[in-house]
């Protein structure tokens, strides 16, 4: 497998159509864990959606990988990617069980991370995180993210309007 980056047990790469069926099976196998943060794309039809939408020009899209098997760990997102004077987008992720809990998605995520701010040449990134998801909340604290503010009503997500906290981390480099 040919992954965009490594470090220690995670590698990350863009999503295939040929991943389909263990995505699919890892979102079911995690839905409990998911719940009600977000509903992570758990049939053919949304799977083809979610490929549509990290391959669109202001979307990205990454798997991270245990690199010992190559399973499929959890996902990350990048959304509303603006160049310009922001060079900025929104990032969304996701662990998958049985990886939950095992530095797996903050390996990824860090990579995910890293890879925006070097190879898409993007400057700032923000994760909108519900105020109850202290898991998320942990990952975002553990790789730099800061607090940067609270928008209510802010996403339409599992048949209501949720709050949200406002975290990002921008580039150690500044403009480049």
């Amino acid at each position: 497998m040919r992954y965009l980056r490594t470090g220690g047990r995670v590698g990350i790469r863009r999503p295939r159509r040929a991943d389909e069926a263990e995505f699919i099976a890892a979102a079911r196998r995690s839905r409990d864990l998911h719940h009600p943060w977000l509903a992570a794309p758990d049939d053919p039809e949304a799977y083809a959606a979610y490929l549509r939408k990290v391959r669109r020009r202001d979307g990205a899209g990454y798997l991270f990988c245990d690199l010992a098997t190559g399973e499929i760990a959890g996902y990350a997102n990048i959304s509303g990617i603006v160049m310009g004077a922001l060079r900025g987008g929104y990032l969304g992720y996701a662990a998958f069980l049985p990886y939950s809990g095992t530095g797996h998605a903050s390996a990824g995520i860090r990579l995910v991370i890293e890879h925006a701010f070097t190879a898409l040449g993007l400057h700032r990134l923000e994760a909108n995180i519900q105020p109850g998801n202290e898991p998320s909340k942990r990952v975002a604290r553990r790789l730099g993210f800061r607090l940067e503010g609270f928008s209510p009503d802010y996403l339409f997500i599992d048949g209501a309007w949720r709050d949200h906290e406002r975290w990002a981390i921008t580039a150690p480099d500044g403009p480049g």
